[in-house]
């Protein structure tokens, strides 16, 4: 099923890069995420795993919802669906919802989003969006610590993960 939903991924995000210099192919992103649950979180649940590799597929492709459930199942569709935001509100409103919806959030769905704030921290560090300034970074750095504020208690070892990367806060 994991690597089902690594193919399906992939085929769904196909045209798609990220926002770095290099525009790195967008499925490095889930990769990222179901790595960090598995090996520094040590999630060994295939329900969270598949969801972190198709977390953003509702977002940002076509996906709907009734497809990840014909694919996948009810579970794993449920998580997804938790974690994505609706594209038709305004920027400020999503984020703020995340914020708000976090600590509502089922166990599962806060592991991957944890693991998202995790890899988006990291990937400004090293590799941020080539457009962005550095008040622009920081402003992420502390948006995504209130997310991860609203949701503690999920993983106690991925949020001190969250915390170090949170610590390289760019100045």
């Amino acid at each position: 099923m994991l690597f089902d939903a690594l193919a399906f991924a992939a085929h769904k995000h196909r045209a798609q890069r990220r926002k770095d210099k290099e525009a790195s192919p967008y499925i490095n992103h889930p990769i990222a995420l179901a790595d960090v649950l598995a090996n520094e979180g040590g999630v060994v649940d295939p329900v969270t795993l598949c969801a972190a590799l198709l977390h953003d597929t509702i977002e940002d492709t076509r996906t709907t919802h009734k497809e990840l459930r014909r694919a996948f199942g009810n579970e794993i569709a449920d998580v997804v669906l938790e974690v994505t935001d609706d594209k038709k509100l305004e920027k400020a409103e999503r984020k703020e919802r995340q914020v708000l919806h976090a600590p509502h959030l089922s166990r599962r769905a806060k592991l991957v989003k944890l693991a998202d704030k995790i890899c988006n921290l990291r990937d400004i560090a090293s590799n941020p969006p080539a457009t962005w300034s550095s008040t622009r970074k920081r402003e992420y750095y502390e948006w995504a610590k209130r997310v991860i504020d609203a949701l503690r208690g999920a993983h106690p070892g991925l949020e001190r993960t969250f915390d170090r990367e949170y610590a390289r806060k760019p100045a």
